[in-house]
């Protein structure tokens, strides 16, 4: 295949004509890629996934992490083990292509890899490695680990996939006419496209929209400016320079007020991100308009066919017996792993995503007493599964997963599983009649794990967060925590009040439901299935962002 004049290489929608650039650190494409660690890469692999069912001229950006995120394992006592394995991966191809970028002051090369849109039926991939012999080992290393914990290496990784991303497109002669920056980890890449647009930074802005993640100041990636500068990251200008150009006159380089100020136009996620993203950014001037597209998750990929076809059927005995199967099959998981053998029959809670402070993973054993009584009923049984890999450098997060690990050792009714990556996050999703999602609002941007569990016939029960807000009709097609003045409530407050609804709204209503009233209960598994197939597939995102984000 000739790379020198690429093209993406199938018939293009005349619809989705524009020529776009997205810009990742991960992806979720399918589970044999593991260039992923969560939400993020979930999203932007449906995103690609979208783009190919809608013929979009849309090219992908990403590295090629040579260990992945890590691999989730286990030490001798079932605590968590961070462990780096090498992937090799025979289904990608070798473009030919390699260039030099500036990294430290210091020429490192970069091979690039390219995943065909026939592989896993997504939108071209071309990822980015320095993991070869024409480098030092230190250059090699860049292109480890996703999310690096040294602050240099993670600016040289993000140095590869801006300046780095935009420098392959000139090599493609792709010429986009929109770089997506999925969230400010490539934002180097404007300084790439000032210096060549020689040092326009019109033109630099009329090219590039942001997308943001992160409902929260502090949670958005702030390195040393002067670091950076000594990294290469600002591509030869001076930093006097960059704060001219940026307006950022501290000594930390905010990323993603960089790429406010860069882009025409920016995004949050969720309509309550776009409100709270334009709030929290309000305070700074020469930031561009930040509109919403929410989330969304490629059905294609994610919904089980058959389960669909049962409910357009109106056939319920096809329909229960589809989702016992799934719940059985998902099941032996449980079994493999801890040696629980747990009861298809039985109302399947599963709290399964990133391990993370602000979502609360064990906030339902916060009352011993009242999580004990849940665990012990007998007339009305449940089973409860945790699943979700913690930053390996979030102590906390590890600690709240091995505290859950150590508590489920008393319980035949509770487990904890390792290896939470696509096809595990499907297997649960799959198993969990109740979707449990417990965040602190408004701290979760979207969260899009609960679209795949009604796509796989979970009843969500979530706290009034990110898309949750714009989904459930409270006992119509899931369950929702009543919203209360959290921003008058200390943490505390917030977090008592939480787990007191949590608990009355299980007791009260979902499980008497599952038990006592299958009818109704199973129409309301339905009415979730239909409403996230309506508005929550990802190829009504990826149509947004052509006609709100690329116009």
């Amino acid at each position: 295949m000739d790379f020198k004049n690429y093209s993406v290489p199938y018939r293009i929608d005349e619809r989705y004509g524009k020529r776009v650039a997205y810009f990742s650190m991960e992806y979720a494409i399918h589970q044999p890629l593991k260039i992923y660690s969560g939400g993020l890469g979930f999203l932007s692999g449906s995103h690609l996934r979208s783009a190919y069912d809608l013929r979009q001229n849309l090219v992908g950006i990403g590295i090629l992490w040579s260990e992945g995120y890590y691999d989730q394992a286990r030490n001798s006592d079932q605590t968590l083990k961070v462990v780096w394995i090498q992937k090799l991966y025979n289904f990608l191809t070798d473009t030919g292509i390699r260039f030099q970028v500036s990294i430290h002051n210091h020429p490192v090369w970069v091979k690039v890899w390219y995943l065909d849109p026939e592989v896993f039926k997504s939108a071209p991939l071309f990822l980015l490695s320095t993991d070869i012999p024409e480098n030092d080992h230190v250059s090699r290393t860049i292109t480890n680990r996703l999310y690096d914990g040294n602050a240099a290496t993670k600016i040289a990784q993000f140095i590869l996939l801006g300046a780095g991303g935009a420098r392959l497109l000139d090599e493609l002669n792709f010429n986009p006419e929109i770089y997506h920056l999925n969230e400010a980890h490539g934002v180097s890449a404007a300084f790439y496209l000032y210096n060549k647009f020689k040092k326009n930074i019109e033109e630099v802005k009329k090219r590039m929209v942001f997308t943001t993640h992160t409902p929260e100041e502090a949670g958005n990636e702030k390195h040393d400016m002067q670091l950076c500068y000594d990294m290469s990251y600002f591509d030869g200008l001076s930093i006097d320079e960059v704060r001219e150009l940026t307006g950022i006159q501290d000594d930390k380089f905010n990323h993603s007020l960089a790429a406010l100020r860069f882009s025409h136009l920016a995004n949050g996620v969720s309509q309550l991100h776009g409100e709270v993203s334009r709030q929290m950014w309000s305070k700074y001037d020469s930031i561009c308009e930040i509109k919403a597209i929410t989330n969304a998750q490629n059905a294609r990929y994610w919904a089980d066919k058959q389960l669909y076809r049962a409910m357009e059927d109106k056939n319920d005995q096809w329909f229960d017996d589809r989702k016992k199967h799934l719940k059985s099959r998902a099941l032996e998981i449980v079994s493999d792993q801890t040696g629980k053998i747990m009861d298809p029959k039985v109302l399947t809670i599963v709290w399964a995503r990133r391990f993370a402070g602000y979502k609360r993973a064990e906030l339902l054993t916060r009352n011993k007493e009242r999580f004990e009584a849940l665990l012990n009923n007998t007339t009305h049984p449940i089973q409860i599964i945790w699943a979700g890999k913690p930053y390996p450098l979030d102590y906390p997060a590890i600690s709240d997963f091995n505290y859950l690990v150590n508590m489920s050792k008393e319980y035949k009714n509770m487990a904890v599983l390792t290896g939470y990556e696509l096809t595990l996050s499907k297997r649960l999703k799959q198993a969990a009649d109740v979707w449990l999602n417990n965040p602190r609002v408004p701290r979760e941007a979207s969260g899009t794990s609960g679209m795949t569990a009604a796509m796989n016939g979970a009843v969500n029960f979530s706290t009034n967060d990110g898309w949750i807000c714009e989904f459930i009709n409270n006992g119509n097609n899931g369950f929702v925590v009543p919203p209360a003045d959290y921003m008058n409530m200390t943490t505390e407050e917030q977090d008592q009040y939480d787990l007191e609804q949590l608990y009355s709204i299980l007791e009260n209503d979902i499980i008497p439901l599952y038990y006592e009233d299958r009818d109704t209960w199973r129409q309301v598994v339905k009415n979730g299935m239909r409403d996230v197939q309506i508005r929550f597939d990802s190829n009504r995102m990826a149509d947004e962002y052509y006609e709100i984000m690329y116009k």
